[in-house]
């Protein structure tokens, strides 16, 4: 918690009191249906909920906003940052409906007005949205290719609608196709835990 406070420091006390309650949330569910790591539960607002917020570090979502998470298991990104964005709509959606259930129970218990979560395949979803965000869910060419025909040609934001993803490690070879249009970002340019040391937000627009 102490992280989060630290790199957002202008936090209401509705979102830090959300953001502190994440953390029993998680871990009891997460004895019931695993969605995080073991090791990893211990450093829940680390590697999960500041992970998250790294997005902020390329666009602030406008008001109205309206955001696709997919492969969403247990609500990252979209949880914190539905937090952050509480004008922001985020729509969860998963092909394993228990991991659902873990971000329904957490995003109810925390009171998040701004979510809708459904069970299915990013390929049977058909909304539009400005934005589709996924955490290293698949190769970033099949979300591309999976994802295309849900982003909305209306621009309300600062960058055109398309695909933001956090990925870690090398990625030469995923993004080679979109080398003259993607954007990447080094989180260890913003946060400074050895965690984020490879961690990247890779973006690209798809109007």
């Amino acid at each position: 918690m102490n992280c989060i406070e630290h790199y957002f420091p202008g936090l209401s006390t509705a979102q830090k009191e959300q953001i502190a309650a994440l953390y029993d949330l998680y871990v009891d569910w997460n004895s019931k249906i695993n969605v995080i790591s073991r090791k990893d539960i211990e450093n829940l607002y680390e590697r999960h909920v500041l992970h998250s917020l790294g997005i902020t570090k390329l666009l602030n979502f406008r008001d109205g906003s309206r955001i696709m998470d997919v492969g969403t298991g247990g609500g990252f990104p979209a949880i914190p940052l539905a937090i952050i964005y509480p004008n922001v709509h985020f729509h969860l959606v998963d092909s394993i409906n228990k991991k659902l259930t873990v971000a329904r129970e957490v995003s109810d218990a925390i009171g998040l007005k701004n979510v809708s979560i459904k069970h299915c395949r990013v390929e049977e979803e058909k909304t539009l949205f400005d934005f589709v965000v996924s955490r290293a869910v698949m190769p970033f060419p099949d979300l591309v290719r999976l994802c295309k025909k849900n982003i909305s040609k209306k621009q309300i934001n600062s960058i055109p609608n398309g695909l933001i993803c956090l990925k870690g490690g090398e990625l030469g070879h995923e993004i080679a196709a979109f080398k003259n249009k993607v954007d990447v970002i080094n989180l260890s340019i913003y946060f400074k835990e050895e965690f984020f040391e490879t961690k990247k937000v890779v973006y690209v627009p798809l109007v």
